[in-house]
């Protein structure tokens, strides 16, 4: 349960209930995230086109990289199984996913996935920390000033996401607790996994 008390769906009206319903359409239930914006559905419609908008100019497995290095940062559980998710889905398998959570530069990465790591990961800790030489070496692997940038708006963005989720107490949803136990502890970094 959240810190603070959320509109449950049978009490739902106006642009909360439409929220809702969309998400029910989008994952077939109302995800705790969701949950949590209750009170300002305006908000995360705000923050739905601001990720789309980052999401829009950005290769997919490389924003998943982005966020899921932040969310690991940030101690996020919620966005690491989510991301971890996706990128299990659709990129990598298992016990690569692990083994970027556990340690990025021994995961058989290329070094440009490693450096969009790095560079994702210091936003995520400490932005002002960020020196010209960061950013040179995105440079250096390929990437245009454009894709950096990308990488730099992906993990912002989830400090942003992440940093409510928590305060707010907001707990993954139930279905990641049936993700398989190896992949699942290494991906559950903070808050633990909501119960059914």
């Amino acid at each position: 349960m959240p810190f603070i008390e959320t509109v449950p769906e049978h009490q739902a009206a106006g642009t909360t209930a439409e929220m809702y319903a969309t998400e029910r359409e989008v994952y077939g239930y109302v995800p705790n995230f969701t949950r949590a914006f209750s009170h300002r559905p305006a908000v995360y419609a705000a923050w739905r086109r601001l990720n789309r908008a980052i999401k829009s100019s950005m290769d997919v497995r490389r924003y998943e990289l982005a966020t899921i290095a932040a969310a690991r940062r940030l101690r996020s559980s919620y966005c690491t199984l989510a991301h971890g998710s996706v990128l299990i889905d659709k990129f990598l398998d298992a016990e690569s996913v692990k083994a970027v959570v556990a340690d990025h530069c021994n995961a058989g990465l290329s070094t440009t996935d490693i450096a969009v790591i790095d560079l994702a990961d210091k936003v995520a800790g400490d932005a002002s920390s960020i020196q010209a030489s960061d950013i040179e070496r995105l440079r250096s692997v390929g990437l245009s000033d454009e894709e950096i940038l990308d990488v730099v708006l992906a993990a912002a963005a989830r400090c942003f996401f992440a940093k409510i989720l928590d305060a707010l107490g907001v707990q993954a949803d139930a279905k990641y607790g049936d993700l398989d136990p190896d992949i699942r502890d290494v991906l559950t970094v903070g808050r633990a996994i909501a119960q059914a």
